[in-house]
């Protein structure tokens, strides 16, 4: 992958064209809203944003039919989400009492150039890996339930995804890139598993905003912190598509975190180093080149001290 570009949220304010100008992309964009799920067909805006030169790969849509079809893979899919629900429940339940232990030793004060200071920060420290490891730990556990499941079933092989996958290849035909929007990030990511769609790619430019920017990133986190139950607790749920390595986009910051809260940005922050946390609000532009991987100079993102800033 030469280049991929993820925006800040699209609907009250679209730069998809002009981001695709800017590249030199003046030709056919074909664009993925399988996270739109019933509503994937519902992209007129889209359409006419792009100028009448998209074409919806329909994802979705050819995941259900898939299914019907091969209703012995549509069995064995919907299994494993189900232990993946499992696993996410158990690691959440775990997650809840290892950032609650950092929290409470945070909010001890002693003497910084005390003994107890040194050890209250040491503690911490470990505090803070003992969460980075139970994220490991859990993303490990889901990428091996991934691969049983691949070698149990090789679903590229078989017939009705094998032929679907034939027909996403001949839609992307000459496009010269493209466009993944965002909602429902699990269903989306799964429809991009499916049908294998990181192979298919080449090296078209990629544009993603949104739940589209988080799939194509290395893990998928999912965060708020003003959840309607109470304060959340950020959390891993799976491995992404690798496309954008390095980040960990966060797309409607500043209505799902709370950024003033110094302690909650430092501690996302250290969980998921050295990736680069980054606001995703409207107008955000991050451009990627895996020629020369890293977050582009002067991008504003989360910081171990619990600033938010450019580095």
């Amino acid at each position: 992958m030469k280049r991929v570009t993820l925006l800040g949220p699209q609907r009250l304010q679209p730069t998809l064209a002009p981001t695709l100008a800017s590249l030199g992309i003046t030709g056919r964009v074909a664009t993925v809203t399988a996270g739109w799920q019933e509503r994937e067909p519902d992209d007129r805006e889209l359409h006419e944003h792009l100028g009448g030169r998209s074409v919806n790969l329909r994802l979705w849509e050819r995941a259900e039919t898939t299914f019907l079809q091969d209703p012995e893979l549509a069995t064995a899919h919907r299994r494993r989400q189900e232990r993946l629900r499992a696993m996410q429940d158990a690691y959440d339940l775990r997650l809840g009492h290892a950032i609650a232990a950092v929290i409470d030793l945070r909010r001890r004060h002693p003497d910084r150039d005390t003994v107890a200071g040194d050890t209250l920060a040491e503690e911490i420290t470990a505090a803070i890996e003992a969460v980075r490891e139970l994220d490991a730990r859990h993303l490990g556990r889901v990428i091996e339930i991934h691969r049983e499941f691949d070698a149990a079933w090789r679903p590229q092989e078989r017939d009705a995804v094998r032929q679907n996958i034939e027909a996403v290849r001949a839609l992307l035909g000459d496009a010269q890139a493209v466009a993944i929007a965002g909602g429902h990030v699990a269903v989306l990511l799964n429809r991009l598993l499916l049908f294998d769609l990181a192979s298919l790619l080449g090296d078209r430019t990629v544009v993603a905003w949104s739940a589209g920017a988080m799939v194509v990133c290395e893990r998928v986190i999912l965060f708020h912190d003003h959840p309607p139950q109470g304060p959340g607790n950020a959390e891993v749920l799976e491995s992404g598509l690798g496309l954008a390595p390095g980040v960990v986009p966060l797309p409607h910051a500043r209505h799902r975190l709370d950024l003033d809260d110094t302690e909650r940005v430092a501690l996302f922050a250290s969980r998921f180093a050295p990736a680069a946390c980054i606001p995703m609000n409207e107008g955000a532009r991050v451009d990627l080149d895996a020629t020369r991987p890293g977050v582009p100079p002067g991008i504003v993102q989360l910081q171990p001290d619990g600033a938010v800033g450019a580095v």
